[in-house]
């Protein structure tokens, strides 16, 4: 019966994304929500802000789950802390569609986004419902006690949510890797029996699949800040619940690249390419600012450097991640 009840909350969680999607794109048109596609020669104006819709989805459908856990099979095993990841998650949402809402122009600075996300973690700080116990190279095993739920677990999901927000600009890239980690972590924790955290990560898979269906490539909607915070966070939530961070350390490799490229412009630059009319994407000034540019200039060598190949490759390079990971780690 609980495979039926995660068939159901899967099912719920792509239906209502599916279907508030289609009515999002439409009343963002209506209310001039529409965001420039900066990697298309014409630059179309797409839907923005389309997050939100996989918010709401993730969140119902938790909620589903939930509710028909306790009221038909009597259990209220690990509630809390699945209503402590809602918590954080809604809250890391929240931050996202604010400064979705305000705009790339008057939004938060970087430095204020940074530090809106500290007072997410607390809901899953104060459970410490995280295993304290980590085996560290060279270190062996350590027991960190109250200084994990109290300092890693908010260092793990500010740096995972803030981390995943710079890797962002092309049609499909976000909620591709999303689909792909998640989905990794979530195969990864039912193999270790647990269930639970399984099932927060493939209920977001879900949704993500979606939004993919309106925001691959060419986009009919953007997911905005909202959309890569919240991924951010659920990868690090799940990394933490599932004992899982030397993975979840593994499959942030891309982010962390990128993050030494940001900071080598002091976080000025973008991850678009410069259209051309022919569909190609060129680099910015010849240069390298991003991941994305990295992609672009390996494409480029076989005349394949077009915004879909980019797209294509990065995840394909997060895929054998995953199977590094598998390797070594499990």
């Amino acid at each position: 019966m609980i495979d039926i009840l995660l068939v159901l909350t899967l099912v719920a969680a792509f239906s209502i994304t599916f279907f508030l999607l289609s009515r999002w794109i439409k009343d963002a048109k209506r209310t001039e929500l529409m965001w420039e596609d900066m990697n298309k020669f014409k630059k179309p104006k797409i839907a923005g802000a389309g997050g939100i819709t996989v918010i709401i989805g993730f969140v119902f459908s938790l909620f589903l789950y939930v509710g028909i856990k306790t009221f038909i099979f009597n259990t209220t095993e690990n509630l809390v802390e699945i209503l402590a990841v809602i918590c954080t998650f809604l809250l890391i949402g929240l931050i996202g569609f604010k400064d979705d809402i305000l705009g790339w122009e008057v939004g938060a600075r970087q430095y204020w986004k940074v530090l809106l996300t500290i007072p997410v973690a607390i809901p899953l700080a104060v459970i410490n419902v995280s295993n304290s116990v980590i085996s560290i190279p060279f270190f062996g095993i350590v027991d960190f006690g109250i200084l994990y739920p109290l300092f890693f677990v908010p260092i793990a999901i500010i740096g995972a949510s803030n981390g995943f927000n710079m890797l962002a600009g092309m049609n499909g890239l976000e909620a591709g890797l999303g689909v792909i980690i998640l989905g990794f972590m979530g195969f990864v924790a039912w193999q270790n029996d647990l269930g639970w955290v399984a099932v927060i990560a493939v209920v977001m898979v879900a949704s993500l699949l979606a939004f993919l269906i309106y925001n691959w490539i060419p986009a009919k909607v953007f997911p905005g800040d909202t959309l890569t915070y919240s991924i951010g966070a659920l990868i690090g939530i799940v990394a933490v619940l599932g004992s899982m961070e030397k993975i979840g350390a593994v499959l942030f490799f891309p982010f962390f690249v990128e993050l030494v490229l940001k900071a080598k412009y002091k976080f000025q630059t973008e991850c678009f390419g410069v259209p051309q009319k022919d569909g190609k994407l060129e680099l910015p000034g010849g240069k390298i600012y991003s991941v994305t540019h990295i992609a672009l200039k390996i494409l480029k060598k076989f005349n394949l450097n077009t915004e879909r190949n980019t797209v294509l490759l990065i995840i394909f390079g997060e895929i054998l991640l995953c199977g590094v990971c598998w390797i070594f780690l499990i």
